[in-house]
């Protein structure tokens, strides 16, 4: 069961509320042809004259419901960016509504239809076409003016064919309320479909100018560094030639001092760098906390002692977690994660992230994460597991073998 839903689990929330949308759209089509056009067959099997009408109408019906399913998710296309907005489309589906519209009235005034199929079929065309067409608009003014222009239009049509007034007055309220309620439904959708992406499109752009951020900082810190030193290294260097063509005995003193300021940028270098790649095993924790939190998930941080870790194990766990954070976000779809600390008197410790959004297959070829994660881990005789437990649940397992930890304060 659980392979069968993996499709679904392994989608982002934009992909599941869009997947969602577009097969209810679809399904609309079935409740066309079932609520409207079944009715026409009825009919037309008690009444024989009206079976040639049955079987030319039905099958336009079947195309009309098809041509608005297709215009619904090509405006869904349009109002997630991935095309342009489909006009020809849209004026297609209107004039075949029309058509088929005042084709359903003129064989209700001549007879050939059933008095009780015809409004059935003119307020279900029109209540369907009218959602599809909404959802081409992005103005609300312009969406509610969709319904009532169809609602004019039927009434006119009616009066023209000297329909009674009562029936007119019928028709209309059918095709106004319906006609409002689609717009109030499919307009609705397209804005959370939208909302939903362009909040997919703001997480993503965070991570960007997270990054990017990162970059300037540690390009800030190597010239904050750097350009003194070399600076200073530059003019040293010059006054020392200058020195050496006069034979003054200063210059070696000049390029002593050269040398000392080259080692002292080597140091200061490293310690950026240094500084740039360690990760502070507290702060990853409450960064994991708080990340995962603002992405909707249940985060637990649990400590069974309290000790500090030795520098260089504190920066491979926080590296762990780092990048067990990523994972839960990029590759699952979990609710609520786990990240247990377990530091005993005695033997190895061990780091557990676990979640319930294991993904069912791999999105795609394994990423080097995990493989960078193992080579900090094996430089202190430490291992990694990752992989799907029971309970669809993921779980990263970080071992290192004899560490020592004393007095490590995380705010479980």
């Amino acid at each position: 069961m659980s392979k069968l839903t993996g499709w679904w689990k392994n989608r982002s929330s934009a992909g599941k509320v869009e997947l969602y949308t577009r097969c209810s759209f679809h399904f609309f089509v079935l409740i066309e042809i079932m609520s409207f056009g079944l009715p026409l067959v009825g009919s037309a099997a008690v009444r024989t004259s009206s079976r040639p009408v049955a079987a030319a109408f039905f099958p336009a019906l079947c195309a009309h419901s098809v041509l608005v399913a297709f215009l619904s998710s090509r405006a869904l296309d349009w109002l997630v960016g991935r095309r342009a907005r489909p006009v020809r489309l849209a004026v297609a589906t209107a004039v075949l509504t029309a058509v088929a519209c005042l084709a359903a009235l003129v064989l209700r005034k001549t007879g050939h239809i059933d008095a009780s199929a015809a409004p059935s079929l003119v307020i279900g065309m029109s209540c369907f076409a009218t959602g599809s067409l909404v959802l081409c608009l992005k103005r609300v003014r312009r969406m509610w003016c969709v319904a009532p222009a169809a609602t004019a239009g039927t009434a006119v049509v009616m009066v023209a064919l000297g329909l009674p007034p009562g029936e007119v007055a019928g028709y209309a309220v059918g095709v106004l309320l319906s006609g409002l309620f689609m717009s109030l439904a499919y307009g609705f959708s397209g804005w959370l479909l939208n909302t939903v992406h362009e909040l997919e499109r703001a997480r993503e752009l965070q991570a960007q100018l997270a990054v990017a951020e990162e970059r300037l900082r540690f390009g800030r810190d190597l010239h904050d560094v750097m350009g003194r030193n070399l600076a200073v290294i530059a003019l040293k260097s010059e006054l020392a030639v200058q020195l050496a063509r006069r034979e003054r005995p200063e210059a070696v003193d000049q390029m002593i001092e050269v040398q000392r300021i080259a080692r002292e940028s080597q140091r200061e270098v490293r310690d950026v760098v240094r500084g740039y790649r360690e990760a502070d095993l507290t702060a990853e924790l409450e960064g994991a906390r708080g990340v995962l939190s603002a992405a909707g998930m249940e985060c637990r941080v649990e400590i069974e002692a309290g000790r500090a870790l030795r520098p260089e194990v504190q920066s491979a766990l926080g590296w762990v977690v780092r990048e067990a954070t990523t994972n839960v976000l990029r590759h699952g779809d979990a609710r609520s994660c786990v990240i247990r600390l377990t530091a005993p008197d005695e033997g190895a410790l061990t780091l557990v992230v676990e979640n319930d959004g294991a993904p069912e297959a791999p999105a795609g070829p394994p990423g080097s994460g995990l493989a960078g994660l193992r080579e900090r881990l094996a430089v202190l005789d430490g291992t990694l597991e990752a992989g799907p437990v029971d309970g669809g649940r993921f779980r990263l397992r970080a071992r290192i073998p004899g560490g020592q930890l004393r007095g490590l304060e995380v705010r479980a």
